[in-house]
């Protein structure tokens, strides 16, 4: 995740898009190289709900004879945050891919893999991450989970974020972090309180209004050395589920490290509706099969189009092999009706959108914006908007309707923040740029799972440009096959 496989696409990893899914009992060799760099990625699978437990940390560390862009910390700890069911995650899907509902919430919340004692199940399994008095340690923050935005903070000690995405930021301190699934946070602890236990802790932000999430906290232990075990660790405030503020005035603080080249002059200038959708009940169907609201089933659409993935062959396989009418290319630029996207009387004829499996034809070079817009279709909510192959900067980002003429002035064309998936506010807009340099089939979906499964995604397919360095590598021998 976030690694821009430079001509790879092959191993980026989102089944039906690049590959087909690999086989149980077969084995796929992932081959690339990373280029340019650093910091904290991870890797998952792709494939149904499948990445509820199968995920990692990716840490790129500096070049040897290079160095951190800030004092080296005395020890590094990646803290990975994680969702868990007491089912079977792939079952809850399929259960609600059969009823047309929303699928049950998690039971519990993780940190490396451990609920923590809050918990009554796992007190012994507890995540301890030691510290000395007076050091500094680099956390490497990853939000694996599934379906949830997640506060994270660290009792009576402040945080110095550096980095996210795997890119450098201009150093802030901040008592509380918020991760979308997908993002990554490289924060700087010093330990400089009494040496006792303090819990670090992780909970939703919930921006849905209305919609049942799990509302548990997670927590692992800061222990300084020579703490006595049996001690109860001091417990941290953390926000409000819906606290938006908070989310916003952190959101506001992302800064690159110095300033970068932004694309100034645009040639594709996009703008997508990202949001749920309610389908109508089939006729074929039983009424146990459409259980969303007022009979209907859920879905989620970018521009009204539901995202529906092919099943005989990866769309970069048909791509590249010339394989016709697995996919068409009239993604829109637009949304088909201009309304009040964030308004409160939106018209019932808005919420059904067209299942399609549309991509998008970009140019090797394009320079490309993208006003992601939520809309209030069922409800508005904060989407992690994840792009794979790309990392892009976030120019821009508010609350209501983007409004070309009076938001576009105040874009970050200087310093903005170099990230791989953008929280897209709820009820607002974000603004991101990039130039279409990597050939192959890129997804661009919602990183809460549940929203790709409905829908809310689509695909870039930029071209070769001229040579073998601006060209596709051809796919590997052992590439799965459906």
């Amino acid at each position: 995740h976030g690694v821009r496989q430079m001509r790879t696409g092959w191993a980026d990893g989102p089944e039906f898009v690049t590959q087909c899914p690999i086989r149980p009992g077969k084995s796929y060799t992932y081959r690339f190289t990373i280029q340019g760099q650093e910091g904290t990625l991870w890797w998952h699978a792709h494939s149904s709900w499948l990445r509820a437990t199968v995920y990692g940390a990716l840490i790129i560390h500096p070049a040897p004879g290079s160095s951190f862009p800030f004092p080296k910390p005395d020890r590094q700890t990646a803290l990975v945050l994680g969702e868990w069911w007491n089912a079977n995650p792939v079952n809850v899907i399929n259960q609600a891919t059969r009823t047309g509902a929303a699928p049950n919430v998690s039971d519990a919340y993780t940190i490396n893999g451990q609920p923590g004692d809050l918990y009554n199940c796992s007190t012994k399994g507890t995540v301890v991450v030691p510290v000395n008095s007076g050091e500094t340690s680099l956390l490497r923050v990853i939000n694996a989970a599934l379906n949830q935005p997640l506060f994270f903070t660290v009792a009576n000690h402040k945080l110095t974020v550096v980095g996210a995405d795997a890119s450098y930021l201009k150093p802030f301190t901040t008592k509380v972090l918020m991760l979308g699934p997908g993002q990554t946070t490289d924060v700087l602890l010093t330990a400089n309180q009494p040496p006792k236990r303090y819990y670090i802790a992780a909970r939703a932000y919930q921006s849905a209004q209305n919609a049942p999430f799990d509302n548990t906290t997670t927590t692992a232990v800061l222990q300084y050395s020579k703490t006595t075990k049996t001690s109860t660790p001091i417990m941290p405030p953390l926000p409000a589920f819906n606290h938006t503020k908070t989310v916003t005035s952190f959101s506001r603080k992302f800064k690159s490290l110095r300033n970068v080249v932004v694309p100034k002059t645009i040639d594709e200038n996009l703008f997508f509706t990202i949001g749920l959708g309610l389908d109508k009940c089939p006729k074929n169907f039983p009424k146990s099969r459409c259980q969303g609201l007022n009979g209907t089933r859920f879905t989620a659409s970018m521009n009204n189009v539901s995202f529906v993935l092919p099943s005989n062959f990866s769309l970069l396989q048909a791509h590249s092999n010339g394989i016709p009418g697995v996919f068409t290319t009239d993604f829109p630029a637009k949304p088909p009706v201009k309304f009040d996207y964030t308004g409160n009387n939106i018209s019932r004829g808005l919420f059904q959108p067209v299942k399609g499996t549309k991509l998008y034809k970009l140019k090797y070079g394009t320079r490309v914006q993208i006003v992601l817009q939520d809309t209030n279709i069922v409800t508005s909510e904060n989407h992690p908007i994840h792009l794979h192959g790309y990392d892009f900067y976030i120019v821009g980002e508010g609350f209501g309707n983007f409004n070309p003429k009076k938001d576009a002035s105040k874009f970050n064309l200087v310093d903005p923040p170099l990230r791989n998936t953008v929280a897209v506010p709820v009820n607002g807009w974000a603004v991101i740029r990039f130039v279409a340099d990597n050939p192959g089939v890129w997804l661009m979906h919602c990183h809460l799972d549940v929203h790709i499964k409905w829908g809310l995604g689509m695909a870039f397919l930029v071209e070769n440009g001229v040579g073998e360095l601006e060209t596709l590598e051809a796919a590997p021998h052992d590439l799965p096959v459906c």
